[in-house]
């Protein structure tokens, strides 16, 4: 491999702002072009993961996976096994075709409610696909939380990007 590409590939990436995307028949989705560079596979997670009931899809890079994973290790045994079960059955690995796109596995589509409409929503050193609908119920009360105590009025969200 290349020095250039190997570079690429581990570069540190940032996944931000939102992106309304269409599925099509086949439910192939667009990845936006600004979040393409270096990556070719990532894996898709029910999220959140245990609550039987999953809002979205969350899309971990390889590094973030290999996070997880080196995580999930540290965790005693018959737990760990509990997780890596739920993980397992829960997640795809999706590689991106030559057009950006990534086809949304079926069960994994159908449970996140991704029908003919998407969101992609960046969240740093992640992202989140959502069906439209369902992020505008999530995205108000991630406003009423943000005016609450949840972010100690925002001085902890402040002083952690001070802190970058």
């Amino acid at each position: 491999m290349s020095e250039g590409l190997e570079n690429a590939e581990n570069a540190p990436r940032c996944f931000n702002d939102e992106f309304p995307f269409g599925i099509d028949a086949k439910r192939r989705l667009q990845i936006p072009a600004k979040w393409k560079p270096g990556l070719s596979r990532f894996t898709l997670l029910l999220w959140p993961l245990l609550t039987g009931n999953p809002d979205c899809l969350l899309g971990l890079p390889p590094d973030r996976m290999k996070y997880l994973t080196q995580k999930l290790r540290e965790v005693p045994l018959r737990k760990g096994d509990a997780w890596r079960r739920q993980i397992g059955k829960s997640s795809a690995d999706v590689d991106l075709d030559s057009a950006s796109r990534i086809c949304l596995p079926k069960r994994l589509a159908d449970a996140a409610g991704l029908k003919k409409r998407a969101l992609l929503v960046g969240m740093v050193d992640r992202f989140q696909i959502w069906d439209p609908e369902r992020y505008k119920s999530v995205s108000s009360l991630d406003e009423a939380e943000n005016h609450t105590d949840y972010y100690d009025d925002g001085s902890q969200l402040e002083q952690l990007i001070q802190g970058l």
